[in-house]
């Protein structure tokens, strides 16, 4: 590798979210972490240290995988990062946390337990269909190295001739036309499921298990698809917990669209789209009637035309240039309302992942697949292995009665289906985080000195009104502790916030107090030379990559060009402290200009992109 080649290593490559990530970093939440999973059980015990190699022999294959989410001044983005990926022993509930904001983590996690291999992802990576060719890579990786000196040979799963283009292709945009006419607005109100829920992101799992031969003969009978009669079926099982009152609104799956069977594409990164089949159930109801109107709705919407009008409409949002302006931060608040608005069109969601196929010489190590995903409502998902359908209800809900009608449903078609045996570890209670109980210890104390401040200058002193001023000064003390434990996985973001909202607060101080000039003339100044000299030294001392610092470096130096306006304005009367620091901030910018301009320019690219 020549000097060029290692520099332009060492420069990051990033890219856009995909069309369909854009909402699940800002409505990721403590109910619904949007982390699906996938999980192989084998016929035999995992062995850690193969499943070690196995896991970096697949992320050579896919380096998509390889990807930490960041945040621009307008959109998230997905950056490279040359961090290894490390499988372990399974030690969380399933489908927990896995994007924290602004921690410089990989964005999957591959964890063991007993016979099982588990792949779970943040949505924002990628889908279903772009986790199972990873999944089975990984999988066929870890067979193959376990019993290659038993004559196992390596198979080769995927097309060789793809690159990491293909499998990093926003396929979004390019098969978006603005000349495709809107789809229809769907805006109806449906059913939300009642009852006690289980708190924070614990969801009860479930699995069913059924003979793809026996449901295909089931459905076929019935003139409809597999997916139409599961749809159907739980839909029914919905129904069948509902009062007449609450018949008044439909139940409406949403129900994801693989949208690579419509557009070519070796993307794996997000590439779906969705159905939204509701019923207005009655009392009379028969389950045929449902089957019947499923069938009629997916007969009509599943079209390469009418699947070409909806993309279309989730896109013309992302290209409508007076929202691509919009700050990221505002963009999120409207993007959790709009998550929030439109869960109420959405009863549960049914997500048929399709025939999972492995090389014949791998079958007899494997027993099954499965795959459930976190939810903040009832989500149902279904794939299948040989003659093996799996079906993983996640649920909020702590009553089990939906999924016993579920299975009632289908023994009454004639089907005959089993719950496996549970197989997950005993976890143990987990502690509460130490730094969050010592910000809600400090909160509190910051509330009673407030409160004693106010007693005291009633029965004290109700002539001199001094205990506002203590407790905007509480207020001030609380805020910045609260930003820096927002901000504390970012030491340079929260370096910057703190230098805001404290020259911020200084010049308030200042204005109430009767203006004296001690906040433009000395404080803030003086506090963004401070700032960013930490900031270099912190830089510096962490060994930091560029993409890790540069862009912050760059805000402080801007930053310390504001005293040198306020100077212009006739703001400041002692001079020297705002001309040194102004000078400072421009040699500063001068030479990232000079010496990190490729850099610059790429940063800027990222973080202001349009």
């Amino acid at each position: 590798m020549n000097v060029r080649e290692a520099k332009e290593e060492k420069r990051s490559r990033w890219r856009k979210l995909d069309n369909a990530a854009l909402a699940f970093p800002a409505a990721t939440d403590k109910k619904d972490t949007r982390v699906f999973r996938f999980y192989c059980q084998l016929k035999e015990d995992i062995d850690p240290e193969i499943l070690q190699d196995a896991l970096d022999k697949t992320m050579r294959r896919y380096p998509v995988f390889q990807a930490v989410l960041r945040k621009g001044l307008f959109w998230y983005y997905l950056e490279h990062r040359n961090i290894r990926a490390i499988s372990k022993p399974e030690s969380k509930k399933p489908c927990s946390y896995i994007y924290v904001p602004d921690a410089k983590k990989l964005l999957f996690e591959v964890t063991y337990f007993k016979n099982r291999i588990n792949l779970e992802v943040f949505h924002a990576l990628s889908d279903g269909t772009g986790s199972i060719l990873f999944f089975k890579e990984l999988v066929k990786n870890y067979l193959f190295l376990a019993h290659e000196a038993d004559g196992l040979e390596d198979v080769v799963l995927t097309d060789e001739l793809e690159t990491e283009s293909d499998n990093e292709e926003d396929s979004f945009s390019q098969y978006y036309s603005s000349k495709r006419p809107k789809g229809d607005k769907y805006s109806s109100k449906s059913y939300q499921l009642a009852g006690s829920k289980l708190e924070h992101s614990d969801i009860q799992v479930t699995e069913v298990v059924i003979s793809v031969k026996e449901l295909l003969e089931k459905s076929r009978s019935n003139g409809v698809s597999m997916t139409v009669f599961l749809a159907a079926a739980l839909m029914y099982a919905i129904y069948e917990e509902m009062t007449e009152r609450q018949q008044r609104r439909p139940v409406t799956l949403m129900i994801p669209v693989n949208l690579r069977k419509y557009f070519p594409s070796g993307s794996m990164t997000n590439f779906w789209g969705w159905l939204e089949a509701g019923y207005k159930f009655t009392p009379d109801t028969r389950f045929e009637d449902v089957l019947a109107h499923v069938k009629q709705y997916f007969e009509k919407e599943l079209v390469k035309e009418r699947v070409a009008m909806r993309m279309n409409d989730y896109i013309r949002l992302e290209k409508n240039p007076a929202l691509r302006a919009v700050p990221l931060e505002i963009k999120n608040l409207f993007l959790q309302a709009g998550t929030r608005i439109r869960a109420g069109d959405i009863t549960a969601v049914f997500s048929n992942v399709g025939v999972i196929k492995m090389p014949p010489s791998y079958e007899p190590y494997i027993r099954r697949f499965g795959v459930f995903t976190n939810t903040d409502k009832m989500q149902l998902c279904a794939c299948s292995y040989g003659d093996e359908l799996v079906l993983g209800f996640s649920s909020k809900l702590v009553s089990m009665n939906i999924q016993r009608n579920f299975l009632r449903i289908l023994k009454e078609q004639g089907l005959e289906c089993h719950i496996p045996e549970s197989s997950f570890p005993e976890l143990p209670k987990k502690e509460s985080y130490v730094g969050r109980i010592a910000f809600q210890t400090f909160s509190f104390v910051c509330i009673v000195a407030a409160v004693l401040c106010v007693m005291f200058n009633v029965m004290l002193s109700p002539d001199i009104y001094w205990s506002p001023f203590a407790c905007a000064a509480l207020l001030c003390l609380w805020v910045c502790a609260a930003v820096g434990f927002v901000k504390r996985r970012n030491v340079l973001k929260n370096l910057m916030w703190q230098l805001v909202i404290g020259s911020v607060a200084c010049i308030l101080w200042d204005v109430f107090t009767g203006w004296r000039g001690w906040s433009v003339d000395f404080v803030f100044p003086l506090a963004t030379i401070a700032i960013q000299i930490t900031m270099f030294i912190i830089a510096r001392a962490r060994r930091m990559e560029v993409t890790e610092y540069l862009f912050y470096l760059v805000m402080g130096a801007g930053y310390g060009l504001i005293p040198f306006i306020l100077l212009l304005t006739g703001a400041v009367d002692i001079v020297y402290p705002s001309v040194i620091c102004a000078g400072l901030s421009f040699l500063y910018l001068v030479g990232l200009a000079m010496f990190r301009f490729k850099d610059m320019q790429q940063e800027f690219h990222k973080k202001f992109r349009l």
